[in-house]
């Protein structure tokens, strides 16, 4: 059995499937990204949840793992020569599990770039963007009087959606036709920022035809539903 017990996070998180990955998440849409691979690609795993209301998140156990205090993050027990591999950043750790599994990445090199520059897409802006549209829109920023935060936010996000929609025309999947860790990356997040933070009128995703038909197919496939309730909320 694999000893993980000289990393800090199983102490307040102890393994008692030390054999599999453990998952270290909230179902936030980052959170829901690396669940949904799992789900998808069948890879055995154990979830902790980090939880936002006791401050998890800030603790010294997670923050050995995570230093930039922010989830998900993985500890792998089978990583690269055998080796245990502890990762954070929902990005690398959807490539990573991506390229160990051989699952939902191109495996050409061209294909394999494409794919990344839409997850670094998401990554570097619809992520922030949609993020900061949800603070002023629903959280304490919607008490702001001057608008013109959320306004910037709106009009790029809006933008951000424009890009999408365009380069979904003819395309079943973010990458040509198959379904893959830029759609996992992304759809997640535009699922939030219509749903959660009910601001689908706001930034007129009515407009983004092709955005809309690829979110209703990915809400529908089974593993997403699963990944999207990983950790459990309750």
């Amino acid at each position: 059995m694999t000893d993980l017990s000289c990393f800090p996070i199983t102490r307040k998180w102890p393994a008692t499937q030390p054999d599999r990955l453990q998952l270290y998440s909230l179902p936030t849409p980052n959170g829901v990204k690396v669940s949904i691979l799992l789900e998808e690609i069948g890879l055995p795993y154990e979830v902790h949840k980090v939880s936002f209301e006791t401050s998890d998140q800030a603790t010294p156990e997670f923050l050995s793992l995570s230093p930039n205090n922010k989830i998900p993050a993985i500890l792998d027990p089978h990583g690269p020569g055998g080796k245990p591999l502890a990762l954070f950043e929902s990005g690398a750790i959807l490539v990573y599990l991506a390229e160990k599994t051989g699952k939902l990445i191109p495996p050409d090199s061209a294909g394999r770039y494409e794919a990344l520059q839409w997850v670094m897409f998401q990554m570097g802006g619809v992520g922030p963007m949609f993020g900061q549209l949800g603070f002023f829109h629903k959280f304490a920023g919607k008490d702001f009087e001057d608008k013109r935060p959320r306004d910037r936010y709106v009009a790029e996000s809006r933008r951000l959606l424009g890009v999408l929609d365009r380069h979904l025309e003819g395309r079943d999947w973010m990458v040509g036709n198959a379904y893959g860790i830029a759609d996992i990356a992304i759809f997640p997040w535009v699922r939030n920022l219509v749903g959660f933070y009910g601001a689908g009128e706001l930034v007129g995703f009515q407009d983004f035809k092709q955005v809309a038909r690829v979110l209703e197919a990915f809400v529908a496939r089974p593993a997403v539903v699963r990944g999207l309730d990983i950790p459990k909320r309750n």
